[in-house]
């Protein structure tokens, strides 16, 4: 069986979490999380990047440097994890979901305005499989209405619109070091800050609402609770797991990117003959090879086929199921105009196996087995 995922691994990551129980300081904040912090801030150019326990905490933390509250809105695609969403509702805020671009899968720029009322805060864009949505139009709407841009960056990391990384664009960005992620720390994500005005209060709201960061760099005599917060910090054991891939994460990228293009050269033909839709990358983006995933005719044939590559050693699966039809969805979020491409996208897609070190014969086989459903 060829696995849909495999988390990644360097070799390092054994020895630098014995180095980290070493330190004597295996808690949050400890060398090798400073280590990821330096690492993630030169790679994004980002002014302060924060490791949390996972992508849904970094969306959270951005929730709460956002001043969410209740009544207001904030605007996204609904092809997104349900995590997007949550981060928001739980300061008591309605989703309004915007339709997605057909070409990406990215929130569909030009319907964001219309969904914009009195009551809306925020627009969060995902960046789905890791590559960029429009932001420069995403950034002059937030400009003009007076918004706040918070990117869901989770399948982003080493990827960038017009050269500059995604999740350091928005005022606020996050990422996701789920072990199904590029680079892996098991469970994990950050908060990348870009507004100079949340900077001090990122560390007060990751640190449970105290100022211990200021205590612990000697700029206060004592720390105590300053603002709300929650204890978003991961163990340092976790982050000296993150750290050995981070200093890989070129050759983790550039290893990724062979496999996703010999699997867009293998499928060519199918795509050719009218069988599939493979992912369309935008000129001004770079994506990081985070999925690699095929539209097939309908929900009907998605399912045969899955169905087919699992019976010949095989493992894909499909993707979200949009969250404005969930029972949650419809609870606490509405869908702005016309629903034309999430749902029939979401039905069509199906992602197929990506991973570090997913071999040659490995990528051959799969597109083999594709092509020989449709063959039949």
């Amino acid at each position: 069986m060829i696995p849909f995922n495999k988390p990644p691994f360097v070799g390092k990551e054994l020895e630098y979490m014995q180095q980290a129980i070493a330190n004597g300081k295996i808690c949050g904040d400890g060398a090798f999380t400073k280590k990821c912090h330096e690492m993630l801030e030169k790679q994004t150019q980002s002014s302060k990047v924060l490791l949390t326990t996972s992508c849904t905490h970094a969306l959270e933390m951005a929730s709460l440097l956002a001043d969410i509250k209740p009544g207001d809105e904030v605007i996204m695609p609904s092809y997104t994890f349900v995590s997007t969403a949550n981060a928001f509702v739980l300061r008591g805020a309605t989703i309004v979901f915007v339709d997605i671009r057909p070409d990406t899968n990215n929130i569909d720029e030009k319907l964001i305005e219309a969904a914009i009322t009195p009551k809306t805060k925020a627009i969060v864009p995902v960046h789905y499989a890791g590559v960029g949505c429009e932001m420069d139009t995403i950034l002059e709407i937030a400009k003009k209405h007076g918004l706040l841009v918070v990117e869901d960056a989770a399948q982003g990391v080493m990827a960038y619109y017009k050269g500059r990384a995604l999740g350091s664009i928005g005022d606020l960005g996050c990422y996701s070091f789920h072990e199904t992620k590029n680079y892996s720390m098991g469970e994990g994500g950050a908060v990348l800050v870009n507004n100079p005005n949340m900077l001090e209060r990122s560390e007060i709201v990751r640190e449970k609402g105290t100022n211990r960061s200021r205590f612990l760099r000697g700029q206060v005599d004592k720390y105590t609770w300053v603002d709300m917060g929650s204890s978003y910090l991961p163990s340092d054991i976790n982050a000296a797991f993150l750290s050995a891939q981070l200093e890989k994460a070129e050759e983790i990228n550039e290893n990724r990117l062979a496999s996703w293009g010999r699997y867009y050269e293998g499928f060519a033909s199918l795509e050719a003959a009218g069988f599939a839709e493979r992912p369309i990358i935008p000129a001004e983006c770079s994506h990081n090879a985070h999925m690699f995933y095929l539209k097939v005719r309908d929900i009907e044939q998605r399912t045969d086929l899955i169905s087919y590559l699992k019976d010949n050693g095989v493992a894909a699966v499909f993707h979200y199921v949009p969250l404005h039809s969930s029972e949650a969805g419809l609870k606490f979020g509405r869908f702005s105009g016309e629903d034309k491409y999430t749902t029939k996208e979401s039905e069509r897609l199906l992602r197929l196996p990506m991973y570090y070190g997913l071999t040659e014969n490995e990528t051959d086989y799969v597109v083999e087995k594709v092509k020989s459903f449709f063959g039949k």
